[in-house]
């Protein structure tokens, strides 16, 4: 794959990050969210340059293995679902791509025993205290990114997300919603493992009471419960426990975007920035950006790369709808 292979054209200063895996196999299980299968997974070591690559145990092993590219998504509606040249799919699998962008995991193999990844609570803290828990092992080769050197932009109606060149990788996203509870929300962070450890990765995914009907009507949200994600009425939030986050939904829809923005197959240096976007124009977001080699570069990531945003401190911004 041309995205992948292309020659690293550009280095800076200081010492090289190398590529990290587990150290270990690291199991979990649980409920799927839009199928409500039960779902058993092992995250696996793999080897340097080898990337993030889910494989289905349910199915025959000369077609099980998906790897996890921008060109292999076939489903933005509502969660990121890649396939295969075979149709061996997986679904849902933007809030664990997170926790593995988030912990700086290049290279990984994700097992299942079914065709979507077990929902947890909602956010990605639960995949990320799997990762720290098996502990994270330094391989031989040097870690890449993609550094932005021309803004590139995708648009749907008045929903947009666009990328542009910057000196260290940052994401804003807005969103609005016609509910009181959510109103409008905008949220800047750093795209480092700091920040979405502490900033985004326990911040759940969330639905309207008002949709359930209609969703698992149509073969989704079969899994869902106030145990994996936030629910809305017109009386409020119907968790007990309320929010984890006063912003809690923007902060989410970060975490998505970062998820599914490490389909690009490494991490990227650059301003995110969108507006009432989701996993289809994150999606179009890469392709569009992948489509224009002039671009963005290959450079090997440095260990002063992020110093500058060590200390960033993140300030939500929210207004009443």
């Amino acid at each position: 794959m041309e995205v992948l292979n292309r020659t690293v054209r550009r280095m800076i200063s200081g010492g090289l990050v190398r590529q990290k895996t587990l150290k270990g196999d690291v199991e979990c299980s649980g409920v799927a969210l839009h199928s409500g299968k039960s779902v058993k997974m092992r995250l696996r070591p793999a080897a340097p340059e080898s990337g993030i690559r889910f494989r289905r145990t349910d199915v025959d092993a000369n077609v099980c293995d998906i790897p996890a590219r921008f060109d292999n998504v076939v489903e933005t509606r509502l969660c990121t679902t890649i396939a295969n040249e075979h149709g061996v799919k997986v679904a849902t699998i933007e809030h664990l791509m997170a926790a593995l962008a988030g912990c700086e995991i290049d290279n990984a193999i994700i097992e299942l025993d079914a065709d979507e990844v077990p929902v947890m609570d909602g956010s990605s803290a639960p995949f990320v205290r799997l990762i720290e828990g098996v502990g994270i092992k330094e391989q031989s080769l040097p870690r890449r990114a993609i550094r932005v050197v021309r803004p590139i932009s995708v648009r749907d109606g008045a929903k947009f997300m666009k990328v542009e060149p910057s000196d260290v990788p940052l994401v804003n996203l807005e969103i609005e919603f016609d509910c009181a509870s959510i109103g409008r929300q905008s949220l800047t962070l750093p795209m480092t493992k700091d920040a979405f450890v502490d900033g985004v990765a326990d911040a759940r995914t969330f639905g309207f009471l008002h949709e359930v009907e209609a969703l698992r009507a149509a073969g989704l949200a079969r899994g869902g419960s106030l145990d994996n994600a936030v629910v809305l009425s017109d009386d409020g939030i119907l968790n007990e426990e309320g929010l984890r986050h006063q912003d809690e939904f923007v902060r989410h829809k970060i975490l998505d975007c970062i998820g599914d923005l490490y389909l690009a197959g490494a991490p990227i240096i650059g301003l995110v920035s969108g507006s009432c976007s989701g996993h289809a124009l994150n999606n179009a977001l890469l392709t569009a950006l992948f489509e224009d080699e002039t671009a963005w570069v290959w450079e090997s990531v440095e260990t002063d790369d992020f110093d500058d945003v060590a200390t960033w401190e993140a300030e939500p911004e929210l207004m009443p709808a």
